[in-house]
């Protein structure tokens, strides 16, 4: 099964709109009306609708830490790469890995 993304707010509106330029299922925390919901809402939806977390938040490594069960998360820190550069990493996540591959997963980028 293929990956389907979930970019929690923190994660540029931009690169929700590269992935769907590309065919890849995406939702954002504004478009699903999680947005200011905390982290156990965010990861909760994720977990129920099958999607890896892409976030720059922290807290869900520790989250992971902790053996919540969840889809599949990926972590980037906020200024370590350009929204074209978190773009085309998360277009070649998609493009090697299942969704199956990704679960209970935590890629650091």
């Amino acid at each position: 099964m293929p990956i389907r993304f979930h970019l929690d707010e923190n994660v540029p509106i931009a690169v929700a709109a590269g992935l769907a330029r590309h065919g890849v299922d995406v939702t954002t925390s504004p478009n699903v009306q999680l947005l200011g919901h905390d982290d156990p809402d965010q990861l909760a939806y994720a977990l129920s609708h099958g999607r890896v977390l892409v976030t720059h938040d922290e807290d869900f490594t520790r989250i992971h830490a902790q053996n919540e069960r969840h889809s599949g998360i990926c972590y980037c820190h906020q200024d370590k790469y350009t929204t074209g550069q978190l773009l085309r990493m998360l277009l070649l996540i998609n493009e090697c890995l299942t969704a199956e591959d990704f679960a209970g997963h935590l890629e650091y980028l």
